[in-house]
């Protein structure tokens, strides 16, 4: 019963909204034999809704996302024999995702009411990611789920606006080369959006 009451009452001193997320990504996939074929970082869009709830006073909160995120990395598999053997060549491998982030957040609130102007914040937790579509599958394996640790930093502005630049790893394999059984890539990814919030 007490933790019920305690439960409640920190429900009741939180606010919540939601937002409109959009931003950009810089995607490297990271081969486990990094030297075995070229490749080189690449851009993807990134867009969907992020919701927040704010404990009050503390500055502590948590958030969570559904974001459309393309991810995208250029492999040179024509530098090696047996992919330039099948007609592989210079390509950009695309996988798009359904990204679920999951963050507890840090708001530094104790600015002397500048915060209400510009608000300084940390985030960090998992994120899920499922697959939804991918190309060069004739060359490529993927899994359906990935899990990465996702970490970044930001600023609140005009208390509407969440400005943030982040990096996420994945902990699992992203990418299973089909002829060479034991080269798997890890997508390492640095990324920048801005959330519109409609409160």
């Amino acid at each position: 019963m007490a933790a019920m009451l305690l439960t409640t009452a920190a429900m009741a001193q939180t606010t919540s909204r939601w937002g409109i997320t959009a931003g950009v990504n810089n995607n490297e996939l990271h081969f486990k034999q990094h030297d075995i074929v070229p490749v080189e970082r690449a851009w993807g869009p990134q867009l969907g809704v992020t919701g927040e709830m704010n404990f009050s006073g503390i500055g502590f909160g948590v958030e969570g996302s559904a974001l459309y995120t393309l991810k995208q990395g250029k492999v040179n598999y024509g530098a090696r024999e047996m992919w330039a053997a099948v007609g592989a060549g210079n390509e950009t491998v695309a996988m798009h995702y359904l990204d679920v982030p999951l963050h507890l957040k840090f708001k530094y609130n104790r600015l002397g009411g500048f915060e209400t102007t510009l608000m300084p914040m940390l985030y960090v937790g998992p994120q899920f990611s499922f697959l939804v579509g991918a190309n060069h599958r004739n060359l490529n394996s993927y899994p359906p789920v990935n899990v990465y640790l996702d970490m970044g930093a930001g600023v609140e502005l005009m208390e509407r606006w969440q400005l943030r630049v982040g990096y996420n790893f994945s902990v699992g394999q992203t990418l299973h080369t089909k002829l060479l059984d034991d080269n798997v890539a890890k997508n390492r990814t640095w990324y920048m959006n801005l959330t519109w919030f409609l409160k």
